[in-house]
Order: structure tokens, then sequence, then C-alpha cells
């Protein structure tokens, strides 16, 4: 394993490099920062793939300017400074929709996209009365005055660990600690995490530019937003297979490391060896 940093304009970037091979490229969720993917990559560098990560501006140990910036040529900062040419992305929530729009934007540089409860942008596949019920929860606990952002972290934590809904404790112990301790400097009000600029126009109106091969993984004890993006995908992209699991929320490879990454080597297995 190597970790180094790359700068972007107004910013460094910290990345982690496992094993060698077919370069897969792993973009955390919004709540979190790399070491979520952290027991999926064993399994992933066993198969023969080279494992690369990196913390998104202001996640982790990477830093930014409150300045605009493009995450998709951040993405590909990344890559160049790896030496990579082509790489498959697989993304988790936030970074499953920078896969795809990413994919679209630049189709030279994307071999295939997993999105694990990654959304699209643009698309919005509803909410039950009880989900409208946990989202004016939330909002309540993240405009509470004063703010408590341990207070916001533990609502975070059983929303996307647990799951919504789902019993509290769900998730399990070493993996409800670690995405407190992620997302708890996430929600301190001095953090900056820059200013994205979206993908224009979005992802929603260009799935027929999503030209790459795209397995949509989603988990049924999610949002079930997420649910129905992974079958939009399927139904509406040129090439892609939607799978839900039904005993997942929205952290899979928290909840499942080795399950999902045997489903990422199942699905990239039949490609032809990238670099």
């Amino acid at each position: 394993m190597t970790t180094h940093s790359i700068e972007v304009p107004g910013g460094s970037l910290h990345v982690v490099d496992d094993g060698a091979g077919p370069p897969i490229l792993l973009l955390h969720a919004g709540v979190a920062d790399l070491r979520a993917w952290n027991e999926v990559v064993p399994p992933l560098v066993a198969a023969g793939y080279r494992v690369i990560r990196y913390d998104a501006r202001g996640y982790g140990w990477s830093t930014t300017e409150d300045i605009p910036f493009s995450p998709r040529a951040d993405l590909l900062a990344v890559l160049d400074a790896s030496g990579v040419d082509r790489a498959a992305l697989v993304g988790n929530s936030r970074g499953g929709g920078l896969a795809y729009d990413t994919a679209i934007e630049s189709p030279d540089r994307v071999v295939a996209v997993v999105g694990v409860a990654g959304g699209i942008g643009g698309f919005d596949g509803g909410a039950t009365p009880e989900e409208e019920a946990i989202f004016e929860a939330y909002e309540a606990v993240d405009k509470a005055e004063p703010f408590d952002a341990a207070a916001l972290t533990d609502f975070e934590t059983g929303v996307w660990g647990d799951g919504p809904g789902q019993p509290a404790g769900r998730l399990r112990a070493d993996a409800r600690t670690l995405l407190a301790e992620m997302a708890l400097p996430l929600n301190d009000p001095a953090s900056v995490k820059g200013r994205e600029i979206k993908l224009d126009p979005v992802a929603n109106e260009r799935l027929a530019e999503l030209r790459c091969p795209v397995l949509a993984i989603a988990g049924a004890l999610d949002f079930s937003d997420v649910v129905q993006t992974a079958k939009h995908l399927e139904a509406d992209a040129p090439d892609a297979r939607a799978v839900v699991w039904d005993d997942v929320a929205h952290m899979i490879g928290m909840e499942q490391p080795e399950r999902l990454a045997s489903e990422i080597v199942s699905f990239l297995e039949p490609f032809d060896r990238w670099s």
C-alpha cells in the first residue's frame, strides 16, 4: 500500500493505492471518507486488481479552499497522477453519482461503473410517507439552534448505517463506530468542502451517453429512492443491470464488504484487462 497527496487547483487530495492489475477507483459516500472501503480493498487486491481510493475535497485528509471545482476533474487528476488511462469506477452514494457523471463526461476514461446505492443527478424516485417523516426529522436536527454536530452525526449514523426505520444498532458496532468517526468532522460548521460544479445537463437527461457497462447495486433496507434509481438505470441506460439485496441499507461496503467485492469481481471478470 502506498499513500500520497496530489495537488489540484485550490486543494490537495489524499490518495491510497493498493495492489497490481487492472485499476479500480473507489469513490466514497458523502457521510464518509476513503476508510469506508477498508474491508472491500483486500478481496479486490487478492482477485488481481489495483485498487485506488482517495478522500474528496474537505473529507478525511484532503483539503480545499472555498472555491468552485469540478469533482469530475479531481477524479481524472487522481487517475492521471496514478498513471492510469482507464479505470473501473465503484462509487457509493455521492461517489456513485460522481462515477456516473464522469462516465458521461469522459467516457474514454471509464471501463465500467458499479454504483453502490448511487444517485443519478436529476432523478427522483420518490419517497414513502414514512420516509418523508424521516427527512423532516433529519432537517430539524440539521437546522437546530444551537446546532449539535454530535446529534446530527448520531442521526446520520442511524439513517445511513442502520437504515431508515431500521432498529438502532442493526449495523455492527465496529462499522457504526467508524461511520460516526468519519461523519463527525464533516458536520463541523467550520468544515470547508468547496463548491461543486455540477454536471450540466444533469446525468438523468444524458443516460444515453452512459455507454459503458453499469452494475447498480441497492439495498431494500435503504430509502426507496435508491432502489428506484437502480431500476431506472437498468430500464433506461444502454447497458445497465440492477441488483437489489434485501438485507442491506446504504453503506453496503461497510455492511457486507466480502459480498460486495465478490459482486464487483464477478461483474468485471469478463472484461478485457485494462490499464
